[in-house]
Order: structure tokens, then C-alpha cells, then sequence
């Protein structure tokens, strides 16, 4: 997962990139990056590390324009090393910097044509830089630079790549350009705000970029359509591709966006409020003389549902651990080494909450299961009588291969295990999870009854396909096993 930003201004814009990235930091720790138009030239600063730490004044200095794009970064696939930073840029055919969230799934077949076919060559393993190859390719076709000719060379790039995708280009003699997969899967919002010289654009991963900017939200970028804005501040909107199944990614709202974003029109605030309301619903009617004294959050994004379900219960709600806000999220942390260390430097428990109670812990999700499994045990060092889980979210049995690092079936908790199983190697006294229909119907809530999302993590059934082969090659990229020996290389 990655955060994404690309803005048109009436003024410098390097410094709203800068604080568009660092609201959008919690998408991505591993490395940040910029480029702005600046006459006939690009200018491009980026490396690892958190936004605060990549630029410092001198870099900035350097990002003169009034277009630009930014990202932030967490690996999936490929290496993790400073190349991989983003955006990436090309110089043929009219030089373009390109930054993209999620992945492409045909990324093998794609490198191969774009060095056989298209004649360009790929320096990294990023699928990013293979897109911005194919789309550069497809804009070359055009023999035009202009607002039509980006959108053909979108609808191109929709034709040849697989995948979960939302982009942000610069290009130079154009302006900026946009465009989401024919799915959906990842987000992009659209935003707009009046200035004396003029309209000014965004676009971004989440809405929260647009609310500290300024900027009005004006809607989603739909599935499959293409976003110019040109130098001047116009505005040129177009579908590109058909619009197939419409599939968001359900776990921006479990997991990932900021809980004050808006993503398809549902504040995912509300959405996480109602996976509290349909799990608490679940709890009573497994166990209607539940015994559990109190209902504690494992932050921070369990906190909206925990509290939904301590009302639901009709039991106390109260803040257990306390968080180190110095330390990364355990969950986008490149390696297992490295997120188990970190779960005792991020959270404390405060014995008073837990000691001699029934404890309701409430976790947002449970993937490969150490961090839970630590934290049941800091439950119990800290008092508990006894220690139940709960997750807002089903049993995360299959990877994710649309841009979220879940790796290999073999390193999720719930691979192949019964929820008894499960249950039995966290350590806790019971363990319920969210049902799919019901997270489906939370997230969807009474605006949208019905709406379709990208589950593929929950359910294993892919919107794009898969292509044979597919799952044995990620693994090789994506488990801890394979980072670690890529780090040690």
C-alpha cells in the first residue's frame, strides 16, 4: 500500500505535497518522494524514510513548480532498497515522473513486452516502473501530446496491465495526469479549490489530503477513467476503460485509510462504527450470558469499532494499552524480525484496566498472528483473569495481491486452521471473528445496500484473475523468508 498525491497550483506546490504526504505517511514508512514541472525541466528528490526525514530544506528549495506528484511507499513486491523509491521517471517520449499504489498482477508478461515490444528497458523490480514504461509507450503512439492523446495512452494501459492501480503522472508540456483501474480496487479522489490566479486540482489517496490543504472534495476518480489537468488549471475528464466489476479494496476501510477519510462516498469513521455494531450483535447471540467486564481497543484502529461493541454489550469501554506514536505500523513493517520486536516498544499495558477483569480485546484484523499473540499474553501478564479476541474483520486466509503486503498463505494465521485452532494459538480464551456478509454490509452501510468490494484477502476470489502460476511467484518476492534473504544479498 502506498500513498499517492498530484497537484496543479496557481503557486509553488512543493510544500503542499510535503503535507499532503505526511497525512498520507501512515500508507507507507519505507520511503517518500516528489517531483515538480519546473519550466522544460523535472525536478525529482526522493529516498528512504519516513516524509520528515527524506526532505529538508535544501531538497525542497530545489522543487520549483506549480505541477507536481508525491508518494510514500511500503514494499510489496520486489526489492526494498533506495531504487524502489518513487516516482519513477523517463525521458522518451516527453519525459514523465510517475508514481502508482497497488500492483499489477501480469507484471512478468508486462516487463517482457515492454523490453521485447516497446523497446524500453526496466532498472528495478517495481511493477510501478513497467507501468510508467507501458504508459510512456502508449503516450509515444499518439504522436500528439494533449489531453486526447493521454487519455488513448490510458486506455492502452488499461488494455495491457492487471491489477489494482491508481496513478499519478507529470507530464511535461501537458501537466498533471490521473487515472484508477477498470476496478477500482484502489482508491483516488478528486478535489478542487478557488484561488485569485485561478482554479487549483488534487488528487489523492485519501481525502484527508484535499480537508488539510483546503481543497474541496469533488468525488472519486470513477474505475477505469483518466484525470488531465493541464498546466493552465483545465480540467479534462474522460473515461478510459469500461468500468468492470466495481471492487474497492475492503481493507482501506479495516485497516488502512485514516478514519476521517472518505473513500466511494462512505466515511470509513461510520463503516468501522458499524463493523463494531454487527460484531457486537454476533457476541450476543454466541454467548448472551458472556461474562466479559470490559471491552479494551488494541489501537489504533479497532478504537471505533471497540467502542460500538462495548455499547452493544452494554459493558465499560476503556483505553488498555498506551502507544509509542514514535514507533512504525507493526503491520507495514518489512520484515517478521522486525514487527515482533516492535509490538513491546509500541504498546503498554496499564494493569489497572486489566487486572482481575474478563477482558474483550478488539483488533482490527488478525493476519500472520504474532502481534495478537503478544499482545493476549501482555493481557494476561497484566492481570487478566481471562482474555478474549475480537476481530472486526473474517479470518484472513488468502494473500492480498492488489498493493497490501500480506504474504504467502503459509504465513497467515488463519491458512488452513479452524477458528478453534486459531484461537488456541493466540492464547486466548475465545476468539470470534467479523462474517464476511456482515463486514460487507457494514462498510456498505444503508446508503449502498448491496456494494460490492474487492474481499479477496477473506474469501479468495479475485476480480482480475490469476494467472497459473501466480501465487508460487509472489511468494518468492513477498514471503518474510524471501526479504530476508534479498536484505542479506
Amino acid at each position: 500500500m502506498c500513498g499517492i498525491v498530484g497537484i496543479v497550483g496557481q503557486s509553488e506546490v512543493a510544500a503542499q505535497l510535503y503535507d499532503g504526504l505526511t497525512v498520507l505517511q501512515h500508507r507507507g514508512q519505507d520511503a517518500a518522494g516528489i517531483a515538480t514541472v519546473h519550466g522544460t525541466r523535472l525536478r525529482v528528490h526522493k529516498g528512504n524514510g519516513l516524509v520528515r526525514d527524506v526532505f529538508d530544506a535544501k531538497s525542497m528549495a530545489l522543487l520549483e513548480g506549480r505541477v507536481g506528484i508525491a508518494h510514500c511507499r511500503y514494499p510489496t513486491a520486489g526489492s526494498e532498497g533506495s531504487d524502489e523509491a518513487q516516482p519513477f521517471y523517463v525521458n522518451s517520449p516527453f519525459g514523465i515522473a510517475l508514481a502508482h499504489n497497488g500492483n499489477l498482477v501480469n507484471t512478468d508478461a508486462l516487463r517482457r513486452e515492454v523490453f521485447e515490444q516497446d523497446r524500453r528497458n526496466v532498472n528495478t523490480e517495481s511493477d510501478s516502473e513497467v507501468l510508467l514504461n507501458v504508459f510512456a509507450h502508449e503516450l509515444d503512439l499518439q504522436k500528439a501530446l494533449t489531453p486526447e492523446a493521454a487519455f488513448n495512452a490510458i486506455a492502452g494501459v488499461a488494455r495491457r496491465a492487471k491489477g489494482g492501480y491508481a496513478v499519478v503522472c507529470a507530464v511535461l508540456g501537458l501537466g498533471l495526469v490521473a487515472f484508477r483501474d477498470p476496478n477500482g480496487i484502489r482508491p483516488l479522489v478528486l478535489g478542487k479549490r478557488a484561488s485569485a490566479g485561478g482554479d487549483e486540482y488534487i488528487v489523492a489517496s485519501e481525502s484527508v489530503a484535499l480537508d488539510i490543504l483546503g481543497f474541496e472534495r469533488v468525488r472519486d476518480v470513477r474505475p477505469g477513467e483518466g484525470i488531465v489537468v493541464t498546466a493552465r488549471g483545465e480540467l479534462h475528464a474522460r473515461q478510459c476503460a469500461a468500468e468492470q466489476a466495481n471492487a474497492p479494496c475492503i481493507f482501506e476501510y479495516v485497516y488502512f485509510a485514516r478514519p476521517d477519510s472518505m473513500m466511494e462516498e462512505i466515511s470509513v469513521h461510520k463503516a468501522r462504527m458499524r463493523m463494531g455494531v454487527t460484531l457486537g450483535e454476533k457476541i450476543l447471540r454466541e454467548r448472551p450470558d458472556h461474562d466479559i467486564d470490559v471491552v479494551i481497543p488494541i489501537p489504533d484502529t479497532s478504537r471505533d469499532s471497540a467502542l460500538e461493541i462495548a455499547n452493544v454489550l452494554g459493558v465499560k469501554y476503556r483505553e488498555g494499552f498506551i502507544k509509542n506514536r514514535y514507533v512504525g505500523r507493526t503491520f507495514i513493517m518489512p520484515g517478521q524480525g522486525e514487527r515482533a520486536k516492535s509490538v513491546k516498544r509500541k504498546l503498554n499495558p496499564i494493569p489497572l484496566e486489566f487486572r482481575n477483569r474478563v477482558v474483550l480485546l478488539v483488533d482490527d484484523s488478525i493476519v500472520r498472528g504474532t502481534t495478537s499473540k503478544q499482545i493476549v499474553q501482555m493481557a494476561r501478564d497484566a492481570g487478566a483473569r481471562k482474555v478474549y479476541l475480537a476481530s472486526a474483520a473474517p479470518p484472513v486466509r488468502y494473500p492480498n495481491i492488489y498493493g497490501i503486503d500480506m504474504p504467502s498463505s503459509e504465513e497467515l494465521v488463519a491458512h488452513g486452521r479452524s477458528e478453534k485452532e486459531i484461537e488456541q494459538l493466540l492464547g486466548c480464551d475465545w476468539l470470534v471473528y467479523q462474517d464476511l456478509p456482515d463486514l460487507e454490509a457494514a462498510v456498505a452501510g444503508p446508503k449502498f445496500p448491496g456494494r460490492k468490494f474487492d474481499s479477496s484477502c477473506f474469501s479468495g476470489e479475485y476480480v482480475t484473475g490469476i494467472e497459473p502460476g501466480y501465487f508460487e511467484r509472489i511468494k518468492q518476492l513477498r514471503s518474510d523468508e524471501a526479504k530476508k534473504k534479498r536484505r542479506a544479498s
